[in-house]
């Protein structure tokens, strides 16, 4: 056997060994697809008649074979037979990205499609992709009837040795745990570690499937997909399951090749013009006319974009007596919006799930005719396929009538906002409404920000309030994670009000740094001990650096700076007397800056070209 796979190898087959017989797929039938720079091999067999696959990354076996397993009315894969296998073939895409962390994706990778029928004599296709370093794979199943079915789904990810994996759900703290005294479940995506190398399980495009989880599997090593809330997916006529994905590499800031892959496995947008969908900053405003106009003109003098009027502007947001439509008398909406408007300024409102469900398509209209910029939503239904159904079709509605969205608690992101540019962010994380420490905010990019933006909802004390139950980390690793952490819109000053921030030039750096980028560059880091990540807009870079619950220190290089231009450096930094100093220096793409931070603290840079060399 060993032979023959070898001998087949060295025919120049590109991208695949195949062993073909008749029948139901065997353990001798083995497809082998191999990334196009050669470093990442998937195969595919079934060792007992049950389909499974084995990763290996630079030579290395990474997984030992997991199951590729779904059941359709009780009925699984096992002892499937293979009707047709669609060889690997190379794709090459780019991807256009105005509103992420750089302007274009490049997507290389190698594409095969498995045809099977069950023992019942349904037709299911497994999609392959397999990409340097990660590889995605996904089901459909296409049935001529018109009955609804049921589908399960019993996919696993089994490892050499039982990874550590940092487990969260929704806003949850992370908690590193072996998989094989793991007893409960974790969100995807999920980071781990195991045996030198980096892993994150993911999903990439969840429309109208339910929320999948992972749970330990039948031994310590594997971890396996679960439903917390449906028993079963429900479909008519056909469905494609959400993409799993699994991405290594070397070192934890090398994981952060995978977090473009939702994207780059999401439909691009439908035909049209999305030039009206502007990225930007807010801050917060308390429900009274004065506040909003107040915040209006904050932003104009600090450069940000939005305001919005959170919970409570229509009344008790959980009461399904409280009316969209209608808002507290407290606040003079046409007023606050044609102000904002005056000074370009464009007014968000929160709507919660139950004022949502009941008058959508009542509220879409109604705000547009406001003159509303953007909507929030609250309290949605992440969690079950009923729920995520409606929310992919009301994210599509938002943005034909031509708002920017915000989607809040417990959704994730999955890469919709590839096919929904309108879509700007959502919470599903852990922020600082929720006091999280260091060890949170350093893991953070290295385990949900892999999967996309995240509304964080900054807070930065003022002259009035120190917020002290809320931050618990640095002033300036409150500057630097406004870098560190991606998102095209940002919510700032989530519980300060204008008028008590007259500490202006701790809060300036606020003023120039932007949401979306041209480049960026993840530079050095560990989980939960610390990060540096650098990323352009326009001729200008921005450079964060945060530390986790202990000092921490890095050199970075500054090769990604544009070479024989000298650039004058602002310096953000914690003075040591809980306040910001700023400093001044020159520096080139050749120098190396060393980084030296105290526990919880951080740094955030501007490199501004100055003259050429």
């Amino acid at each position: 056997m060993n032979k023959m796979f070898s001998l087949l190898k060295s025919l120049g087959i590109p991208g695949l060994t195949c062993l073909l017989l008749h029948g139901p797929l065997s353990a001798q039938k083995i497809y082998s697809i191999t990334s196009p720079g050669n470093t990442t091999v998937l195969s595919i067999s079934a060792p007992g008649g049950k389909p499974g696959y084995q990763l290996s990354f630079k030579g290395k076996k990474i997984t030992g074979w997991s199951a590729l397993d779904i059941a359709i009315d009780g009925v699984s894969l096992s002892n499937a037979k293979i009707t047709r296998y669609d060889k690997p073939v190379r794709h090459q895409e780019s991807i256009a990205t105005p509103l992420g962390e750089q302007d274009t994706l490049f997507c290389i990778y190698q594409q095969a499609k498995l045809y099977l029928k069950t023992t019942a004599g349904l037709p299911v296709i497994i999609d392959f992709r397999v990409m340097d370093s990660s590889i995605a794979f996904r089901y459909t199943v296409a049935v001529a009837d018109t009955m609804q079915h049921r589908l399960r789904e019993f996919t696993t990810f089994s490892f050499p040795a039982s990874p550590l994996l940092y487990q969260y759900n929704e806003e949850s703290i992370f908690t590193p745990t072996r998989a094989d005294t793991f007893r409960t479940t974790t969100d995807l995506p999920v980071t781990m570690e195991s045996a030198g190398n980096y892993y994150q399980v993911g999903e990439a495009v969840n429309l109208n499937y339910t929320k999948a989880e992972l749970a330990r599997g039948i031994d310590g090593n594997t971890l396996m997909i679960k439903f917390p809330r449906d028993t079963a997916v429900l479909f008519h006529g056909n469905i494609k399951t959400p993409w799993r994905t699994l991405s290594v590499a070397t070192s934890a800031i090398a994981l952060a090749h995978c977090r473009s892959l939702n994207t780059k496995l999401a439909d691009a947008p439908g035909p049209g013009d999305f030039s009206w969908i502007k990225p930007g900053k807010l801050i917060r405003a308390q429900l009274n006319t004065q506040s909003g106009l107040d915040c209006i003109d904050f932003a104009v003098k600090h450069h940000f974009q939005y305001i919005m009027f959170d919970a409570g502007w229509y009344g008790a947001e959980f009461r399904s007596s409280s009316d969209p439509t209608q808002v507290i008398p407290a606040i003079d909406m046409p007023k606050v919006i044609a102000y904002g408007r005056k000074h370009q300024v464009g007014v968000i409102l929160y709507v919660n799930y139950i004022g949502l469900k009941a008058k959508l398509d009542t509220i879409l209209p109604l705000y547009k005719q406001w003159g509303v910029a953007g909507l929030k939503f609250g309290f949605v239904d992440g969690l079950t396929q009923s729920g995520l159904t409606w929310l992919s079709q009301a994210i599509k509605k938002v943005q034909q009538y031509g708002f920017i969205l915000n989607i809040h608690d417990n959704y994730k992101p999955t890469g919709l906002s590839s096919t929904y540019p309108a879509l700007l962010t959502q919470e599903g994380i852990r922020g600082n409404e929720n006091s999280p420490d260091a060890f949170h905010t350093t893991t953070l990019p290295f385990t949900r920000y892999f999967a996309g933006a995240a509304d964080y909802t900054y807070c930065f004390p003022n002259s009035k309030y120190d917020f002290s139950k809320h931050i618990k980390v640095s002033k300036g690793q409150q500057l630097a994670l406004s870098v560190v952490y991606y998102s095209p819109l940002q919510a700032i000053f989530w519980y300060g009000q204008p008028n008590d921030y007259t500490n202006e030039e701790e809060i300036e750096f606020y003023d120039y740094v932007p949401t979306t980028w041209n480049e960026s560059h993840y530079l050095a880091g560990d989980i939960g001990k610390g990060i540096a990540i650098a990323r352009r807009k326009g001729d200008t870079w921005y450079l964060g650096c945060a530390a986790g619950l202990n000092d921490w220190q890095a050199e970075l290089k500054l090769s990604f700076l544009k070479p024989g231009v000298s650039y004058i450096v602002t310096v953000y930094e914690d003075d040591g007397n809980q306040s910001i100093r700023k400093r001044t220096m020159r520096l080139t793409s050749g120098d190396r800056v060393p980084v030296k931070l105290l526990a919880k603290g951080g740094q955030a840079f501007i490199f501004r070209p100055g003259n050429h060399e």
